[in-house]
């Protein structure tokens, strides 16, 4: 049998994974913080007797586009947007550490600084827990003071901001994490804007006409895999006339 049936399956079925990647990406237009999924695919020659005439299609992750997204001023006291390549650091789900650019901030019925899916903020020295009857603040530094009805601020707590040296890894759940997963130091000079929140990194119109290449490259691998048929069938044709 040709090994373009074969070949052809495998890029079809990179195709597909492509625009899962693109979907998910789409989906997430607006959502604060998210940065792009990267996907690649590298060529690699069938080996063995004759010319390397074929060839198969292997995904390349290269993990995530790491540009700033557009900033969007909200003028809520919780709501922050991460500067430079600084990232907040929140406990995920199965209680690790893990660094997020979503910094919309809500406060539970207990007092404790969450995200709005839930996590708890950490802050240099924990979770970070909210006076009742205060109002919130965020200082540029991360500083997060409570003010009470005489006009008396208190700071209660620090955001812990990390800048990490080299790319985070994103894990299922969404969240990053070091590529070795250990926490990370707080850095002293991250800085975030308060008042504002970081919008998505997605190029929606981008994003669309790639979905639109991958799709027509899809159709010309299942074009391949009929036209493989078809030669297959006309080849079983030739060989039951002369036998």
């Amino acid at each position: 049998m040709d090994r373009m049936i074969y070949l052809s399956m495998t890029g079809a079925k990179a195709n597909m994974e492509r625009q899962d990647v693109l979907s998910n990406n789409l989906a997430n237009v607006t959502t604060n913080g998210f940065r792009a999924e990267l996907q690649a695919y590298r060529a690699v020659p069938v080996r063995g007797d004759g010319a390397s005439t074929r060839v198969y299609s292997l995904e390349t992750s290269v993990g995530y586009d790491d540009a700033a997204g557009p900033i969007t001023v909200t003028g809520s006291p919780l709501d922050v947007a991460m500067q430079g390549n600084a990232w907040l650091a929140v406990q995920g789900l199965d209680g690790t550490e893990a660094y997020t650019r979503q910094g919309s901030l809500a406060i539970d019925a207990e007092g404790n600084l969450k995200t709005h899916s839930g996590l708890p903020v950490l802050g240099d020295g924990g979770p970070i827990v909210m006076p009742p009857n205060t109002t919130p603040s965020i200082a540029p530094d991360g500083t997060i003071s409570a003010k009470q009805a005489n006009g008396l601020s208190t700071p209660v707590g620090k955001l812990k901001l990390v800048t990490p040296e080299t790319k985070l890894q994103r894990g299922e759940d969404g969240l990053f994490r070091a590529a070795d997963g250990a926490d990370l130091s707080a850095d002293p000079n991250a800085r975030v804007q308060d008042g504002a929140l970081e919008g998505s990194n997605v190029s929606a119109v981008g994003t669309m006409v790639a979905m639109i290449s991958a799709a027509r490259q899809f159709e010309a691998q299942m074009k391949m895999l009929q036209t493989a048929e078809k030669n297959e069938q006309s080849a079983q044709q030739l060989l039951s006339a002369n036998g």
